[in-house]
């Protein structure tokens, strides 16, 4: 499979890494390249294959998926995380997503939702469980008004493009709506992160809906 995405499974538990394994299998766009039952041993795979995405569990003996996604990052920016868990704490999902995780997802997603959730990140585009959307949702309601302020700095372009975001576009499609290449709308996108000091479109597209700049029926 020349073309897959190339895919790392990391979870302590043999039968979730077979089940996964075997299920990606049956998908041609999706290959596991390898697999890990201790983040270390995560960690080593990382280094030598490189992968696309990687899914990580949370809670593991040794180190632990913070860790894991934290180190993960640092050896190969472009390798995506996936955070696959039972947890949904603010004490387990803030550390995972300021380690670098782009995606939060829990364990009782459906096995097609995970696989979209793997292309998507392979395209740069996060995913994350409503209930832990909430909890980001209610961890930035207390600087509502930092990003009221810091929208202002924004050029009406950036704006544009902050409300597809917010309207949960991908790149492709925002480039067809504002009629601009997709190289265009990541500089814009990498702008506007840079302006509101966030780390993903996930954060921005939340900050968007709390400081009311898109309203449910612009969207």
């Amino acid at each position: 499979m020349e073309d897959a995405i190339r895919v790392i499974l990391v979870d302590d538990h043999n039968m979730v890494r077979m089940g996964l394994k075997a299920y990606f299998a049956t998908l041609p766009d999706i290959e596991v390249v390898g697999e890990a039952a201790t983040g270390e041993e995560a960690v080593r795979l990382v280094t030598e294959l490189v992968p696309d995405v990687v899914l990580v569990d949370l809670i593991m003996p040794g180190m632990d998926g913070v860790e894991v996604t934290r180190r993960v990052k640092n050896i190969s920016p472009r390798t995506q995380v996936i955070v696959v868990t039972s947890y949904h704490e603010d004490e387990h999902i803030f550390p995972a997503m300021r380690a670098g995780a782009l995606s939060y997802v829990l364990k009782d997603i459906d096995p097609d939702d995970l696989a979209e959730a793997i292309r998507r990140a392979n395209a740069g585009e996060a995913v994350i469980n409503p209930r832990v959307a909430t909890r980001l949702v209610k961890e930035l309601q207390g600087r509502r008004e930092e990003a009221v302020n810091a929208f202002s700095e924004l050029t009406d372009r950036e704006m544009e493009v902050l409300r597809q975001i917010a309207a949960g576009k991908s790149n492709h499609e925002i480039a067809a709506v504002l009629v601009i290449s997709e190289k265009t709308v990541k500089s814009h996108i990498t702008n506007i992160l840079n302006k509101l000091q966030l780390s993903d479109r996930t954060q921005a597209a939340v900050f968007a809906w709390q400081a009311g700049i898109v309203r449910r029926d612009q969207t």
